[in-house]
């Protein structure tokens, strides 16, 4: 299983950008898909969750963020709205795959940066 991660990039402060990841590979379903992040310097944190259509965001983006999933695409989303400085950071995806067992992949990051 390969987790694909697109749509980072450069913006300003107030601005937006979607992220999306696409799982590709042999499995039987996704159990549940994240959003974490790493500023430099700093752990990598959860940012948002979302499983089953139940969704979970860390404080700070909550309002601003929305995840989202579209089972067919097997392609989990973060939009990403009113960015403001302090989020930037490598955003990386997460799932966690049902094949026989469940395993966890993660997908290579992808750099926000928010400035002006």
């Amino acid at each position: 299983v390969q987790l694909q991660a697109s749509g980072g990039g450069s913006v300003q402060p107030g601005g937006s950008l979607r992220l999306s990841c696409a799982a590709s590979g042999t499995f039987s379903r996704i159990v549940t898909m994240r959003w974490y992040r790493q500023a430099y310097g700093n752990q990598r944190d959860l940012v948002a969750s979302i499983t089953d259509g139940n969704t979970n965001y860390e404080d700070s983006v909550k309002g601003r963020f929305t995840i989202s999933r579209d089972n067919a695409k097997n392609t989990v989303y973060l939009q990403m709205n009113s960015l403001k400085p302090e989020d930037t950071a490598v955003y990386y995806c997460y799932a966690e795959v049902l094949l026989i067992v469940t395993r966890q992949f993660w997908g290579q990051g992808t750099l926000v940066t928010v400035s002006s």
